[in-house]
């Protein structure tokens, strides 16, 4: 893939930082967010198996939550991230892919499910991000999405006041979901419900038209 395909090398120091903090994130992270990714992923069907994309899998913090039935393609942008992750998929059904979730390496309606975990808060691109889930996902598929968003019209000056440097080495505070969603209207929201943090974090179901 040409390099100007990979929109994440727009921030390398992103990458450098999640190489560097691989080995510390689940600390950071995994306690606290254990309930809001269970209550997230409860939207994957129990019943039925499928083919879901885990677009941006981390440290695979969600896989020792996810119904086994399942198909699954865990994608990162991190090699140590996923290095990390595969210890996790022991017990499923994994095929593991190191590429980038603004540029994804996979054909049109691939996948049944997109699983978009903590992840459009952290790309450069947030709006591309849903717009290449959106391709790969059959149509009537779900994506399935836990990030923290600001509302529309929301002040949050400190969280503004901060994102210029989180941006850059971990995460950004000032997506606006409605506005990532207005740029890939062929998706429609199921459901939208907080999970965490007085609904900064918000658990969202779409379906592809």
């Amino acid at each position: 893939m040409p390099k100007n395909d990979l929109p994440y090398r727009e921030n390398t120091m992103l990458r450098r930082s999640y190489s560097l903090i691989a080995p510390i994130y689940d600390l950071v992270v995994s306690a606290a967010l254990r309930g809001a990714r269970t209550r997230s992923l409860s939207a994957l069907p129990a019943d039925a198996a499928g083919k879901v994309l885990l677009s941006g899998i981390g440290t695979g913090l969600d896989l020792p939550l996810l119904p086994k039935l399942h198909h699954y393609t865990a994608l990162d942008f991190n090699a140590a991230m996923l290095e990390r992750a595969r210890p996790r998929g022991a017990d499923l059904q994994v095929e593991w892919v190191l590429g980038d979730s603004m540029a994804l390496p996979f054909s049109d309606a691939q996948f049944d499910h997109v699983v978009l975990h903590l992840i459009l808060a952290v790309v450069p691109q947030p709006a591309q991000c849903l717009s290449e889930a959106d391709r790969v996902l059959k149509p009537g598929g779900t994506i399935i999405i836990l990030d923290k968003f600001l509302r529309p019209q929301q002040t949050a000056l400190l969280r503004r006041a901060l994102n210029p440097l989180s941006r850059r080495i971990a995460t950004r505070m000032d997506v606006v979901f409605e506005e990532v969603l207005s740029e890939v209207p062929q998706l429609q929201k199921v459901s939208d419900m907080p999970l965490l943090a007085g609904g900064w974090f918000r658990g969202i179901v779409l379906q592809k038209k």
